[in-house]
């Protein structure tokens, strides 16, 4: 039973959207150690302000919502008093968290006591607007951790803040709790409902718990919630399935409880509480999140796997008392198993796809070809690939958005069929149970977990949880050698990471699985002996129950040296990866510019849907104005290094060739190598990059227009050192950069910093600096080619995505890229450009959302010619920044602009078209 009793009387007010709390905690001392002072966690105060960690962890995420919130959107607690049994008042204050609080107690609490302690506050709902808690436009109400609970001690406090983890770690307690409500209302709760009873001004229930964490209430105006009595368990839930009727939803959740009680265990509470609330909390990822009117999949099929999903996280949570931010691995690995079970025994064709795999020219696609479950290695791969999964055991506040959501619960899950498949899944599943019986309604840890795993299996598991669980190493092992005798087959197995992990054997003839045999202990390589029957081809981790970094190097055939080269496999775009095939992807392209007009193209390329090290992609287009080839080609190698500080080497050669004027054509071919570091806190977004470029340009003109008034060939070597940090708060970034060709050397510097204030006042700041050391350029017939440049650079390297790169006049010339100088006006043509050095300062200041205004000051020095200020100032429609942006100028050198004559041509923008620029807005919160 529970050590502590909690008892809460609440009454919720509709109108001010406040609960009024009296709550009597009495607190019982299991430790071994005198205690002075006891802390409690206040969650609902997380969205009090813009410094709690709530608001930091969004920060990270890229989500300005509570950062911009109205105080009256905002949810806080107010204390009102707290004293002990003989009304003594405690001395309290919040920890720097916020969402903490620290009582003091008024005597020492000693072994085996109790303190009673009576607290009273206010505690004020937030919108939904930042997390599913609080309360919606239709006054529906979803609360959870909305009153203070004891915070866990073993000895030390372990003090969480709210980072919308879903993770409070809190003591378990006896709980009753009355709670008044609007009349119009509908209550369900996790907790068990005693009573409830209306009068005149609303409605009170009662509701109890023994042996739970915390009460969770859900309010809603109409009944959504139907009560299913199954002979496992009673359930309440509300998950929707437009197109499954109600028999069906009964007969799948009976199937679902079924399968839970035989694989899990008894559910010991009075009723399991299943929300679509909880669900969308965490979903199932993948295809299953796109618009409902494409469904991919069966109603039924989709419907019990939301339930399913669901239902086992929230019974873990109300079963196993879990350190839910240093051990939620456990919890996954649970959840995600029999998730992989249930398809398996029940939905075992089920394909990834769904119907779209059936679909001409999808059912091509080696992702229509992959099985349900086989999502779960190859989400978990897209953060190895990219060198950025963390291990099972760190906290749940210190993993990047993407791995806290999907990869290492996948990980986890997938880990434990990894596990079964070596030992047996008889074992794993009868541990599964016994754990669950001898350790629900239990303070429990993950060491309990292991034991238990170690006593069903003779074998050696302890990689399972010193290798697998414990750190982020890869596996990845590959067939060297296969030498073939009458009656045997020696095989060279090469363990290509040095992790000591069990990996499985089979031998195939066709499809059919001949042979399966598991070897372990293979530090570096190791010769395995097995029969010689009738395979074709011996391939390790067929089956995809180990989650491999590269699957390429996994098989051999046995018919000879051309049986063993892989085919060539073209794929109209991009697909997952066939380990069987070598696979070009071929896709149509689309570019734009003015010279050459619409260039229609076709790309090629090798980069799956998972990162890999080498890459190439070729896109020859034609340009039907200049009626000629153009485009573009890669090849790239990116070499991971290390987790953080230097991890990552890139080498690259790019080419490509395009028109800069009528029949006039540029071709740039750039050998290059860079370093990147990063911190060793995988969430925080700042990165450092060193690379080194030697930019090779060669130009052809047209003959009927005038010669070159700069040399038509020449190379730059160009060395850069950025210091990136974005974050939707504060954002700098800087970079140092040099160039030294024949004819000049110059070195500049820039620095771009944005502060978003407290008063929702965005402030943007931009440097730039750059100095020639040389320049011998001046003797050119146009001496500023190499020239910085004070409001549109002439981009000289043909790195810019101009859409008209030569043009001074008409609308392609007022395409704005914020680089060197960074003004907005086309300045007088006397010092549009230096020879000698300038200096730049740009700034901006928001008005209203998304209008702000901006001012440009600067410094232009020519050889010969003293230095002179300038400056320029207007209105910014910062739509997107840095993806689109209009700028209209208002004042400057030139003098009042929005009374001169054509304004409109004076008026310049910034648009982004790239999809692969634009990708970066979405992915960036999860990565």
């Amino acid at each position: 039973m529970a050590q502590h009793a909690n008892t809460l009387t609440a009454s919720l007010d509709g109108k001010t959207k406040q609960i009024n709390v009296q709550q009597e905690f009495i607190y019982k001392n299991d430790s071994d150690v005198i205690l002075n002072i006891l802390y409690f966690n206040d969650w609902a105060h997380a969205y009090s302000d813009k410094n709690t960690g709530l608001a930091k962890r969004f920060d990270e995420e890229f989500k300005k919502s509570l950062h911009l919130a109205k105080d009256e959107e905002r949810g806080f607690t107010t204390i009102l008093s707290a004293v002990d049994d003989n009304y003594r008042g405690l001395r309290w204050k919040r920890t720097t968290e916020k969402d903490i609080i620290r009582i003091e107690l008024n005597s020492p609490l000693r072994p085996g006591e109790t303190a009673k302690l009576f607290l009273t506050y206010t505690v004020q709902l937030p919108e939904n607007k930042f997390t599913a808690y609080g309360y919606d436009k239709r006054n529906n109400y979803y609360l959870k951790d909305w009153y203070l609970t004891p915070s866990y001690f073993d000895g030390s406090w372990h003090l969480y803040s709210n980072k919308n983890l879903e993770d409070i770690h809190t003591e378990v307690t006896h709980t009753n709790v009355n709670f008044t409500f609007p009349r119009n209302l509908n209550l369900v709760s996790n907790f068990e409902v005693l009573g409830s009873s209306h009068f005149s001004n609303g409605q009170i229930a009662q509701l109890r718990a023994l042996q739970q964490k915390n009460c969770e209430i859900i309010l809603t105006q109409e009944r959504r919630f139907l009560t299913h009595v199954t002979p496992q368990m009673t359930v309440v839930t509300d998950i929707e399935a437009p197109k499954y009727n109600v028999v069906g939803k009964g007969l799948s959740i009976n199937r679902v409880t079924e399968f839970i009680s035989q694989n899990l265990g008894k559910y010991p509470h009075a009723h399991l509480l299943v929300s679509e609330l909880d669900y969308k909390k965490n979903p199932l990822y993948g295809i299953n999140q796109l618009p409902s009117f494409i469904r991919p999949y069966e109603e039924q099929f989709q419907y019990e796997m939301k339930f399913l999903k669901t239902a086992l996280i929230n019974i873990l949570e109300e079963t196993l008392f879990l350190d839910a931010r240093k051990d939620q691995w456990l919890t996954d690995a649970i959840a995600n198993y029999l998730m992989i079970e249930y398809v398996n025994q029940y939905y075992p064709n089920q394909k990834l796809l769904g119907k779209l795999s059936r679909i001409w020219g999808v059912r091509s696609f080696n992702l229509a070809k992959m099985h349900f479950n086989e999502q779960y290695p190859f989400l978990y791969m897209l953060t190895s690939r990219k060198n950025l999964d963390q291990p099972l055991l760190t906290s749940n506040d210190s993993l990047i958005r993407f791995n806290q959501k999907i990869a290492n619960k996948y990980k986890a899950g997938l880990g434990l069929s990894y596990l079964a498949s070596y030992v047996g899944k008889e074992k794993i599943d009868e541990g599964i149970k016994s754990f669950y019986k001898h350790y629900q309604l239990s303070k429990v840890k993950t060491l309990d977990f292991e034991s238990i795993m170690k006593r069903m299996t003779d074998k050696n598991i302890d990689w399972f949880f010193q290798d697998y669980v414990s750190t982020d190493r890869k596996i990845d092992f590959k067939i060297k050698n296969v030498e073939k005798t009458k009656d045997s087959l020696h095989i060279t197995i090469k363990n290509k990471k040095g992790t000591n992990v069990p990996i499985s054997l089979f031998g195939l003839k066709n499809d059919s699985v001949l042979s399966k045999y598991w070897f372990s202990n293979i530090d570096d390589q190791k010769v395995v002996s097995i029969p010689r029957n009738d395979e074709k081809r011996l391939v390790l981790n067929y089956d995809q129950k180990i989650p491999e970094f590269n699957q390429r190097d996994n098989w051999k055939s046995l018919g000879g040296f051309f049986s063993s080269n892989k085919k060539l496999k073209f794929t109209f775009f991009k697909d997952s990866e066939n380990p069987y095939y070598n696979q070009v992807f071929y896709v149509p392209v689309l570019n734009f510019n003015i010279y050459d007009g619409w260039t229609p193209g076709l790309r090629l390329y090798n980069k799956t849907f998972l990162e890999r090290p080498f890459v190439y992609d070729v896109a020859p287009s034609y340009s039907f104005r200049e009626q000629s080839f153009v485009g573009s080609g890669s090849i790239s190698y990116r070499k991971y290094l290390s987790k953080s500080g230097l991890y990552v080497a890139n080498y690259a050669l790019g080419a490509s060739t395009y028109h800069f004027q009528e029949n006039s054509r540029y071709t740039k071919i750039t050998p290059s190598f860079s370093l990147g570091w990063r911190p060793d806190h995988l969430i925080s977004n700042k990165r450092e990059f060193l690379s080194f470029r030697f930019i090779n340009v060669l130009r052809n003109k047209d003959e009927n227009l005038i010669d070159f008034e700069t040399p038509p060939d020449y190379s730059v070597f160009n060395v850069r050192y950025t210091n990136h940090n974005p974050g939707i708060i504060n954002y700098l970034s800087w970079f140092a950069d040099g160039q030294h060709a024949k004819d000049f050397s110059k070195l500049s510097f820039e620095m771009e910093y944005r502060q978003l204030f407290e008063s929702n006042r965005q402030l943007n700041l931009r440097f730039f600096a750059g100095k020639f050391l040389r320049n011998k350029t001046t003797d050119y017939r146009d001496p500023n080619f190499f020239s910085f440049a004070l409001d549109r650079p002439t981009d000289y390297l043909f790195d810019y995505g101009y859409l008209g790169r030569s043009e001074d006049s008409g609308i392609y010339s007022q395409q704005i890229i914020i680089a060197e100088g960074g003004f907005k006006s086309f300045m007088p043509e006397r010092f549009r450009f230096a020879n000698d050095w300038m200096a730049t300062v740009n700034s901006s200041v928001n008005l209203w959302r998304w209008i702000e205004v901006y001012g440009d000051l600067g410094y232009v020095k020519n050889k010969g010619i003293p230095a002179k200020f300038v400056y320029d100032s207007g209105v910014r429609l910062n739509l997107l920044t840095d993806y689109f942006e209009l700028y209209f100028p208002v004042y400057s050198n030139n003098g009042w602009e929005i009374s001169q004559p054509n304004y409109g041509e004076k008026i310049r923008f910034i648009i982004t078209v790239s999809p692969k620029t634009l990708t970066g807005l979405f992915t960036r919160k999860w990565f």
